[in-house]
């Protein structure tokens, strides 16, 4: 996906029971795999006066919302339908593991509708993105 912030929106829905901890780390996580899979996402590096480098950020706010677990299921199956609409899932079973490679395993091991969402990054137009995520509380 290419993303414009003139017509996209994302927002980042993380499982309202999640502890502090694990809702940290599911936002960071997306975070980390929207820069790495979406194109035009993140702006180029700056520089301050006396020439100290600053990593390009994203181009657009990313809001942290909070859900409950059926809703972050129902986004990811509207990503899943919607071509116009990117999304990165984020599960239960990824948290629990050590290593990417136990992740490896366990992922390939078990069917996707039984793999417990506990986070979903969508990226969208802003109409579809507002419709699905605008009534949710923000992350504090």
């Amino acid at each position: 996906m290419k993303y414009d912030s003139e017509i996209h929106k994302c927002a980042i829905v993380i499982d309202k029971d999640l502890s502090r901890g694990l809702a940290i780390n599911a936002a960071s996580v997306i975070g980390i795999s929207f820069g790495r899979t979406v194109t035009n996402l993140v702006g180029p590096d700056m520089q301050s006066m006396d020439n100290v480098n600053y990593p390009g950020v994203i181009y657009s706010p990313l809001p942290i919302l909070l859900a409950n677990n059926e809703h972050i299921q129902k986004l990811s199956e509207i990503a899943e339908k919607d071509e116009d609409v990117y999304s990165v899932p984020f599960s239960a079973l990824a948290q629990s593991c050590k290593t990417y490679d136990e992740y490896g395993e366990k992922i390939s091991s078990v069917n996707s509708e039984h793999i417990e969402l506990v986070a979903v990054g969508i990226i969208g137009p802003k109409k579809t993105v507002n419709k699905h995520t605008g009534n949710l509380a923000l992350f504090k």
